[in-house]
């Protein structure tokens, strides 16, 4: 179970077809039940909303920006959006090291965890084909089908224990970018489920600790569902991430970089 939230979720952007609001950490996007999550507190707060549906979701841990269609034809306009490559969405995340080289894309397959069926895997793309062409019924052992997934990234700034990363989805597979910065030499702080450090000490002796995934959505460049025009719409970084930032030498002005 994830901990409590650490705030309330706020509404950032509200029209007739969209609204968009900044999830804490410690709150689920969804839920199997569909109570305490970040889908349950929207329609409590925007009961008048023919309807509320999740266009992009965001574990637990992480925060930032969760867009909502209130529509129908929002559902169906951010459904265009997303497979024309318009729905653009740009996280912040603090690593441990800076991946090699500081800006490319990482196109590893993601599959299930054979072994753990709540968490992903990445993989080679010559052994995910391999894997599903054989089926599940006569896969090899620790073998996993998996889909095709790409996530662009930019080092924006390298500490000796910290490293900034501007991280882009092109696809959205669970835990993407968690395990994509993982497979790509760069897991996140605090992410303990993907090899991810969680305790640094400090030159004073302080124990450093990352008590959640350092990971935030930041911007959301997305189109207005009745028009033409772009929307931008951005959400700051959390104090327990700046925090965290600052502590280990950032320098928080870096958390609010220049957009593409």
């Amino acid at each position: 179970m994830p901990d409590a939230p650490s705030r309330e979720p706020r509404v950032v952007y509200r029209d007739a077809d969209l609204l968009v609001l900044d999830k804490p950490s410690g709150l689920a996007t969804t839920s199997p039940d569909g109570a305490d999550c970040l889908a349950s507190w929207a329609r409590e707060h925007d009961t008048d909303a023919p309807r509320l549906h999740a266009s992009s979701r965001l574990d637990a841990e992480v925060t930032g920006l969760v867009t909502f269609a209130r529509t129908s034809r929002a559902i169906e306009r951010l459904t265009e959006a997303r497979a024309a490559g318009q729905y653009r969405r740009y996280y912040l995340g603090l690593a441990r090291h800076a991946p090699e080289p500081p800006e490319g894309e990482w196109r590893f397959p993601i599959g299930r965890d054979p072994r753990d069926p709540r968490r992903r895997v990445a993989l080679p793309k010559g052994e995910s084909v391999r894997a599903r062409k054989l089926g599940a019924r006569v896969k090899p052992r620790g073998a996993c089908a998996a889909d095709s997934a790409w996530s662009r990234y930019k080092t924006l700034c390298v500490l000796p224990r910290v490293c900034l990363l501007l991280l882009r989805p092109e696809t959205g597979r669970t835990h993407q970018l968690r395990v994509h910065a993982a497979r790509g030499g760069a897991p996140l702080w605090g992410d303990k489920h993907y090899a991810g450090p969680v305790r640094e000490v400090l030159e004073d002796g302080r124990v450093l600790a990352a008590r959640r995934v350092m990971l935030h959505c930041a911007q959301l460049i997305l189109p207005a569902v009745s028009g033409t025009e772009l929307l931008v719409v951005r959400a700051p970084v959390p104090d327990d991430m700046r925090a965290f930032y600052a502590a280990l030498g950032g320098d928080p002005e870096w958390l609010a970089p220049e957009w593409e």
